[in-house]
Formats: C-alpha cells, sequence, structure tokens
C-alpha cells in the first residue's frame, strides 16, 4: 500500500511568512520516509465542512510548483481540480509545464467542481450539474488531444480550440497519468473507466468501496477497459498516528478490495503529523493489494 500526503489546510502555523517552511518540511519528510505522492486541494476557500471558508488557502497548482522544486520523486498533483477553475487548453499547459519542471511527475486528478459558495464568491461561471460534466469530459478529451501529436482544432460543445500547440510536450510518457476523483456511479465512474489512468474514492467503509468498484468494472466492461490497468485510490478519513493499528488493518481491508494508496490528511501541526505517519511506511509497505 502507498502513501499520499493530501495538503488539504493552510491555517498551521498561524503566521502567513511560516507557511511555505512547514509545507516544505512536511514535503521532504514525506518523501524521504517514501511517500508516492503529495496532493492539494483546487479551493480558493477553505470548505466549510472541514472549517470556516475564511481560513487560509492557496491556489494549488502554484504550491505544487513550490513543492516540485523541494522534491525529486513523489508524484504531484490535484485532488482533485475543479474543471469550472480553468479553460481546458490552459490546464494542459499548467500541467505540462508542472510535468516538465519536475522532470515528470505530474498527474492530472480532475473532477466536476461543487463549492458553489467559492464560486460565487470568485465570480467562476455556475452551471447546472450535468453541463459540468459534459465540461469535465470535452476537458479530458482537450488534454489528451493536446498531449498527442495532434495540434489540429477541437470543436466541441462548449469549448472550441483552433490549435491544440503543447509545445514543449510533457516529460511523462506516454503522457501524465489522469485521474478522475469522485464515486458518482452513473457519470464520475464511467469518465474513470473511458478516460482516467486512475480513480480516487473515500474510503467511507469497505462495503461502500467494495460497490464503487463493482460498478466501476461494470463500467469497464462496457466501455472495453481493462479494469486492473486503473490504479485505484482512496481518502483515508480515520485517524492515522493515535491509531496505527486500527490505520494497519483497515489498509489490509481495503488492500484486498485492490486499494492501492491511501491519501492521509495532516490534522494540527503538518511537520509533526507527517513525522508520526512516516513512522508507519515500513509497516504499510508489507500491505499488498489483493
Amino acid at each position: 500500500m502507498d502513501l499520499s500526503l493530501h495538503y488539504w489546510n493552510f491555517s498551521t502555523p498561524s503566521d502567513p511568512a511560516q507557511l511555505a517552511g512547514a509545507l516544505g518540511r512536511s514535503a521532504r519528510i514525506a518523501e524521504e520516509a517514501g511517500f508516492t505522492e503529495f496532493t492539494v486541494m483546487d479551493h480558493y476557500f477553505q470548505m466549510e465542512h472541514r472549517g470556516t471558508a475564511d481560513e487560509p488557502m492557496l491556489e494549488g497548482y502554484t504550491t505544487l510548483g513550490y513543492i516540485a522544486a523541494l522534491t525529486t520523486r513523489m508524484r504531484l498533483s490535484m485532488l482533485v481540480t475543479g474543471v469550472m477553475y480553468r479553460h481546458p487548453g490552459l490546464l494542459a499547459k499548467i500541467v505540462t509545464t508542472l510535468d516538465v519542471l519536475s522532470g515528470g511527475r505530474a498527474q492530472l486528478g480532475i473532477g466536476a467542481s461543487w463549492y458553489e459558495r467559492e464560486q460565487r464568491g470568485l465570480g467562476v461561471p455556475l452551471v447546472p450539474m450535468a453541463e459540468r460534466f459534459e465540461r469535465l469530459e470535452e476537458t479530458l478529451r482537450i488534454c489528451l488531444q493536446m498531449w498527442s501529436a495532434d495540434n489540429g482544432p477541437y470543436k466541441g460543445e462548449h469549448y472550441q480550440l483552433e490549435e491544440t500547440l503543447c509545445v514543449p510536450a510533457p516529460l511523462s510518457r506516454p503522457r501524465p497519468p489522469i485521474l478522475v476523483g469522485g464515486g458518482g456511479e452513473q457519470k464520475t465512474l464511467r469518465l474513470v473507466a473511458r478516460y482516467a489512468d486512475a480513480c480516487n474514492l473515500f474510503a467511507s467503509t469497505p462495503e461502500d468501496v467494495a460497490h464503487k468498484l463493482d460498478v466501476l468494472r461494470r463500467h469497464c466492461d462496457s466501455e472495453g477497459r481493462d479494469y486492473d490497468a486503473i490504479r485505484k485510490t482512496a481518502v483515508y478519513l480515520g485517524p492515522v498516528a493515535d491509531d496505527p493499528d486500527g490505520f494497519l488493518a483497515a489498509a489490509e481491508s481495503y488492500a484486498a478490495l485492490g486499494i492501492t494508496q491511501f491519501d492521509v490528511m495532516p490534522d494540527g501541526d503538518p511537520v509533526a503529523y507527517t513525522e508520526r505517519v512516516a513512522a508507519l511506511v515500513p509497516r504499510l509497505a508489507e500491505v499488498s493489494a489483493g
């Protein structure tokens, strides 16, 4: 079982001048310990079910660029890019830039944006859910075209690009991996089966995750896609450092379902949290997916 550090809270330390140092130390500790991935949220206001909207929040791709300069091995990704926040052509260039400057470590994590207060507050276009998913699928197609040899136009219902030039090309081969986040059974998991290299679910219960993966398998069958070729990841919601035995037992349960990576979220001091979780990496490495 691999570990990813999902950095979602910028409230500690409270002094903004110390944020860069804490962020960098956490990332370096994670990489030295053997974490596979480092992710941040694509939010501009803190999520209200996790805090208050006016808590500190940093822009995600700028943050990943900073982390890229401090690390050499970990995969770097949004968990996940909100589809409404960037034009698809520009998003492909942003991820390409991260990939080139990180030495081929970028991943496009993407999903349908949802935080309406944030979008209204900052003037992001608010469209119905069905249209968000239409735009998500077009965005995936545009990114794939920009990461191919086809520099021609893209004509969609919501986006029209006259040239899909992307120079330099990503260093990742054949392109940066794509992760589609979310567990929606009718649309999200279908898009995973059609376009993605990885999925991301919430580790709510093993029963719920098993059901979602069964749905994904059926979508793969319909799309003619190899289910086993899709990397299965999950955000772990329970205590980690404060209950290491429970965490490792959960890892075994989810690994038996095919989950190969847990995303863990620092609470409180991010440096201290990462140091404590890093001590569990050797034991977690012994947990293998079923």
